[in-house]
């Protein structure tokens, strides 16, 4: 399976940042992966840093706002029919239906640096029928400093881009923490102002 995965990078590459752009399109194909490798096309000079950057951070919009129409435009019983054929069981929508719950449309931003909640967000997103501007605005100012980075760990580490996922996850996970709690902090405030 590996082996196939990158094989289709090694297509996507052929493609230029057409190619990363559509990667990241497909949000199952993990952007750990994608970003990391285009930083080492990068520095073997096959590609320009900020055209990586920049492919990577649209189609990181462009594939959620697939999921998202899913959610809005499906709803629920398309995704419970059909959504385990796509790696979307009963058990991950009622998770990203619970985070969606606690933290709100902030959560199209905060959630793009939790593994595992990061592509199943923006179903709920969608259920939620949230105004899919603002969608796409939380969702490329949450890819654009995730791409730069990954892209430019991948430069750094040269051909050792695979290292870069345990690396990154060591900084991005506590991040995306960091930014849930600043949130829910802000959410506590404007709640108290509210009942005084």
């Amino acid at each position: 399976m590996e082996q196939l995965l990158l094989e289709l990078l090694e297509w996507f590459k052929d493609l230029s940042y057409l190619g990363v752009f559509i990667a990241l399109c497909i949000e199952f194909i993990p952007a750990e992966l994608v970003l990391p490798l285009a930083g080492f096309w990068v520095s073997e000079g096959e590609m320009r840093f900020w055209g990586v950057v920049i492919a990577g951070s649209l189609g990181g919009v462009v594939g959620p706002l697939t999921l998202y129409s899913i959610g809005r435009f499906g709803g629920r019983p398309l995704l419970e029919t059909y959504g385990k054929y796509v790696f979307m069981n009963k058990d991950n929508l009622q998770k990203a239906d619970q985070f969606f719950q606690s933290h709100g449309a902030f959560v199209a931003f905060s959630a793009r640096f939790l593994p595992g909640v990061r592509t199943l967000i923006s179903v709920p997103c969608g259920m939620a029928k949230m105004n899919p501007w603002i969608f796409s605005l939380y969702t490329f100012l949450a890819m654009a400093p995730i791409s730069f980075f990954y892209v430019y760990f991948g430069v750094e580490l040269g051909e050792n881009w695979t290292e870069v996922k345990g690396l990154l996850q060591q900084y991005l996970v506590p991040f995306g923490i960091g930014l849930v709690i600043v949130f829910l902090i802000y959410l506590l405030v404007k709640h108290r102002k509210r009942n005084v």
